[in-house]
């Protein structure tokens, strides 16, 4: 990605963190709104127009190019520590649950029962987790990336199967948003590799949509669970009656 469509992606974020609207940049640099949308669409930013828009944010240019740099330093997995920490403390797993799918601070404390207090205290210690970067005005930068990997058998995966998993899967799955597919077969080992090629790929774009929608407001988005496994498996009741090998 260029770092011209990074600053462009980073600017956008920051402002619908602070619900600020192109009409509200454009007040700012004295411009119209539709010229304002062009800039963005072109991504044709002068510094002095950057300048302008993170005053509008109560941030510096080295403010804004540190985030830019630090983009790249994104971490794909948590330590144990830093899982364990999550699981020990349900609203601190709430808020970091909530800055990954993109959640500003007043989103936060007004779906949830956390007072501004609290929640100042629980994005301080995330930040200390290196999973932000905490800003002015109680923003903040997410470091690590949507396709992070749980620790193998670590806290986070017990907890997802010991108290998710089951409360997931105990519905009928007749909603209109709702989704359920289970199938059996004995495969090649060509076929499973092409299996787990094309379930890896949904899992990214999973990732990546849900980082494309976190631009938009809430009202336009909903909580959804995806749940994509595969694994030698036989049916307990066709294991019963297998024929004793010799």
């Amino acid at each position: 990605m260029s770092q011209i469509k990074q600053i462009s992606d980073v600017l956008k974020t920051l402002l619908k963190q602070q619900q600020l609207t192109y009409a509200d940049v454009a007040e700012q640099l004295k411009m119209s709104e539709a010229n304002i949308k062009r800039i963005f669409s072109n991504e044709s930013f002068s510094l002095q127009r950057l300048e302008s828009i993170c005053q509008l944010m109560d941030l510096s240019l080295t403010d804004l190019f540190l985030l830019i740099e630090r983009q790249q330093e994104k971490i794909s997995q948590l330590t144990l520590e830093q899982e364990q920490e999550l699981v020990h403390d349900p609203k601190l797993l709430l808020v970091a649950a909530c800055v990954r799918d993109g959640w500003s601070f007043e989103e936060i404390i007004t779906h949830y029962q956390i007072d501004q207090f609290a929640a100042i205290r629980l994005l301080v210690r995330l930040d200390k987790l290196k999973m932000i970067q905490l800003l002015p005005n109680n923003q903040y930068k997410l470091l690590i990336s949507q396709d992070f990997k749980w620790q193998h058998r670590g806290p986070l995966e017990r907890f997802i199967s010991q108290d998710v998993m089951a409360k997931f899967l105990m519905s009928d799955f007749a909603s209109e948003d709702s989704f359920r597919f289970y199938i059996r077969g004995s495969y090649s080992q060509n076929s499973i590799a092409t299996i787990f090629k094309k379930l890896k790929h949904l899992t990214q774009e999973c990732a990546e949509l849900n980082h494309q929608d976190a631009q938009l407001p809430l009202s336009k988005r909903q909580h959804i669970g995806v749940l994509t496994a595969m694994r030698p498996w036989e049916l307990s009741l066709f294991k019963e009656m297998r024929r004793e090998q010799s």
